[in-house]
């Protein structure tokens, strides 16, 4: 599910990101849920969807690449990022070493990609302040587990 609207969106506003990953299996079929919200709490982005098989924390990482991809593309110069994942939150602030090689390229895209966000943080939150984009993924795999009526 995606808005896909950058309308509101201002390099001056300092917005709030809220990213999730989840697998269900460690591999197992794996999704993402994002939300950005304006400086006053307003939801300007959702967005949920499946990724295919991987670990956890590949899915974490890549709903962090997600969310820094649309930034990019919105141009936003200052972002406080919010992940229920403490291993990803570490890794990106250089506190742990990454060593898992599908890893090592993940967070080397993150790093990257939060090179065009210039004001960022990145905090590690309990995943009920972070419940949102954990609802959003978890949909995203609900909704490919569950074939449509009729089908």
């Amino acid at each position: 599910m995606s808005n896909g609207g950058r309308s509101g969106y201002s390099a001056h506003v300092h917005y709030l990101v809220y990213t999730d990953g989840a697998a269900r299996g460690n591999p197992g079929p794996a999704a993402i849920g994002i939300v950005i919200q304006d400086g006053t709490g307003h939801t300007v982005y959702e967005s949920s969807r499946t990724l295919g098989v991987h670990t956890n924390n590949e899915a974490e990482y890549l709903a962090l690449i997600a969310a820094l991809q649309y930034l990019r593309e919105a141009k936003v110069q200052a972002a406080d990022f919010h992940l229920d994942s403490e291993l990803v939150v570490r890794q990106i602030n250089g506190e742990y070493r990454v060593k898992e090689p599908r890893l090592k390229a993940l967070h080397g895209q993150a790093i990257m990609l939060l090179n065009a966000v210039p004001k960022h943080s990145i905090r590690h939150v309990p995943r009920a302040r972070n419940a949102r984009a954990d609802e959003l993924a978890n949909e995203a795999l609900d909704a490919a587990a569950d074939p449509p009526a009729g089908a």
